[in-house]
């Protein structure tokens, strides 16, 4: 029997950024706790993994998840056309990365849909180093904020599996 596949719903706004972003982020608050099991287990500072790199160049973990949040918040705040809280970068430790994952999940849910869906063609502005650049809405978050940020959830988990740590896809994405 052949079916007529239903034309597919729209996604919000709303729906594409802030429930993903706290998912996201709540997920990488769960490879905080198994990377602190992990240096426990293995009698490992876990300031020294804290502080590690893919590669010379590239940021170390504390800043990876740090960029993270402030992308989730600052994507959704601009969407939504408020004030992007700021957090100083000055965790260290996995307790003190966790701490900063809940703020800005915390920040994020009080973000409601209303505020947020219809921000297909609000101008979005972004100082990115020296220059300025003006993104519509969409494009802002399809095209920078989403991948920016998972850019960065990736990276800190890269890290983490670079060092030893026993993670797997299925960490990463969370569980159903």
């Amino acid at each position: 029997m052949n079916t007529i596949a239903q034309a597919p719903k729209a996604i919000s706004m709303y729906q594409a950024s802030a429930p993903r972003f706290v998912n996201a982020l709540n997920n990488l608050s769960v490879l905080l706790d198994k990377a602190q099991a992990h240096c426990e287990a293995r009698k490992i500072d876990p300031l020294v993994l804290a502080a590690c790199r893919l590669y010379p160049d590239m940021l170390p973990f504390t800043r990876q998840i740090g960029i993270a949040c402030d992308s989730a918040k600052g994507a959704v705040a601009r969407l939504a056309g408020v004030e992007i809280p700021k957090h100083e970068d000055v965790e260290a430790t996995f307790e003190e990365l966790k701490a900063r994952i809940a703020k800005t999940v915390a920040f994020i849910q009080t973000i409601k849909p209303a505020q947020v869906d219809g921000s297909e063609d609000r101008d979005i502005v972004l100082k990115l180093r020296a220059r300025e650049v003006t993104y519509k809405g969409m494009q802002y978050l399809l095209g920078y904020a989403l991948p920016n940020f998972y850019f960065h959830a990736v990276t800190a988990y890269a890290i983490l599996r670079h060092n030893g740590v026993e993670l797997g896809k299925n960490d990463y994405l969370g569980q159903p």
